[in-house]
């Protein structure tokens, strides 16, 4: 595949997963259509050696592997891992707030989201409704308005004059999206509103009541190509669907059938800990099962991870032009000139040397350049499902990532060269 034809792809990605649940379902749909089998974590699994195999939890994680027990049992399992959230506004359970004539949705800060970029952006509304149906049955929908329908207006700078010097901004009374105006008695109803919406899908017209709601806001400006030479990807959500979609491309493009996996966690920017999370057990649950088709001997789950490697793929802060200050002098990823090791003594990366000079190696074979990035001593790390799910598994692991900009703003920028050149990375990994 080109890289125009990977870029293209990518940004179609985006633009259909306003929310993890779309996200998995859009994955679900890539998997499908290259002939991946769907599993139920509800049955029992009779799996056939090269055959492709996707299980999803809570609709917002994803495992897709390709089973070869042979391989497994001599080579171990080929693994990345990714998560499939961003951080957010989620709307409240109790939303509505009318006043001066306008209608309004509280919400909920998701994540460790910039706040200042949410202002003035044409927002839309998606996630997944459960609903009782005119039956009495529990059933869920996921929805999405794909129209504008809210804004958070910013206050003009003649009624705040220290704006531009200095500001804070408050997320309970500043970050919460004006709908509509209302006449004088006239009373919004957003369940109504919700119920409307998931009768508009044939699969769910029989509809009655809405019981429960995880509904997030985001930005309608379509993912594009920018700059002079088109050498940006400029989208929401990048951090971290971007490291999904290409290492479920590569999954997919990947030519022989040794024993791999890709593992699309949810809440990773909450902390990870919950059913679909790094720190639950879906991905320990999964490889269980695995072992248990090759063979019934006690320590064999043990000698399998002995044998393993994974690849945690999340974003990297490339080096910001008007901020150089903010990185150590050595280690300044540009984008567009490579995927980036990411490092940290403290174990916030789980990067070591045997998994460093593993992904060189391979980087080396693909001709691929790769960076490195290492905090600065007087500032403090982010962290990723890397060490979380190596301390959960006991799978040598290593951290990378595609170097961005305006990490978790509702808008980013990455390189258009580097998530298909990482892409290439993972494809031969997942082929050694």
């Amino acid at each position: 595949m080109s890289q125009k034809r990977f870029n293209k792809e990518l940004l179609e990605f985006l633009e259909r997963s306003p929310t993890a649940f779309h996200a998995v379902a859009a994955l679900k749909s890539m998997l499908l259509d290259s002939d991946f089998i769907a599993l139920s974590e509800e049955k029992h699994w009779q799996l056939v050696d090269g055959q492709g195999y996707f299980v999803t939890r809570n609709d917002s994680a994803i495992i897709a592997f390709r089973h070869n027990a042979k391989s497994m049992l001599g080579d171990g399992l080929r693994l990345t891992g990714a998560h499939t959230d961003s951080p957010s506004l989620k709307v409240k359970p109790s939303p509505e707030v009318q006043r001066q004539s306008y209608v309004q949705l509280g919400i909920e800060v998701y994540g460790g989201a910039l706040f200042a970029p949410w202002f003035d952006r044409d927002l839309s509304l998606a996630g997944r409704v459960n609903y009782k149906s005119r039956g009495g049955e529990l059933r869920s929908a996921l929805i999405d308005f794909s129209e504008p329908i809210a804004v958070i207006p910013s206050l003009a700078i003649h009624l705040d004059r220290r704006v531009n010097d200095s500001r804070s901004i408050n997320p309970q009374k500043e970050l919460m999206p004006v709908l509509s105006l209302c006449k004088a008695g006239e009373k919004f109803d957003f369940n109504e509103l919700l119920l409307q919406q998931v009768k508009k899908q044939r699969a769910h017209r029989s509809a009655q009541e809405i019981l429960a709601h995880e509904l997030y806001f985001y930005d309608t400006q379509a993912p594009s190509l920018v700059g002079l030479k088109k050498e940006f990807i400029a989208s929401a959500r990048l951090d971290n669907l971007l490291s999904c979609f290409l290492a479920c491309k590569a999954l997919i493009s990947c030519k022989n059938h040794h024993a791999s996996l890709l593992v699309c966690n949810d809440h990773e920017e909450v902390g990870s800990t919950s059913s679909s999370g790094a720190q639950g057990p879906f991905l320990k649950s999964v490889l269980v099962r695995l072992s248990h088709l090759c063979g019934d001997e006690p320590d064999l789950l043990s000698r399998i991870v002995a044998k393993s490697s994974l690849i945690s793929i999340d974003n990297a802060h490339g080096v910001h032009p008007n901020y150089l200050e903010k990185h150590d002098d050595r280690h300044r990823p540009i984008l567009n000139a490579g995927p980036v090791i990411k490092l940290n003594a403290n174990q916030r990366y789980a990067s070591n040397s045997h998994s460093v000079a593993l992904f060189k190696s391979i980087c080396d074979a693909v001709k691929v350049p790769h960076q490195s990035f290492v905090m600065r001593n007087d500032m403090a790390c982010g962290s990723t499902i890397g060490p979380i799910t190596s301390a959960e598994t006991g799978i040598n692991t290593i951290d990378v990532g595609v170097p961005t900009f305006a990490m978790h703003s509702i808008r980013e920028l990455a390189g258009v060269k580097d998530a298909f050149n990482l892409s290439k990375i993972i494809t031969s990994f997942y082929s050694r």
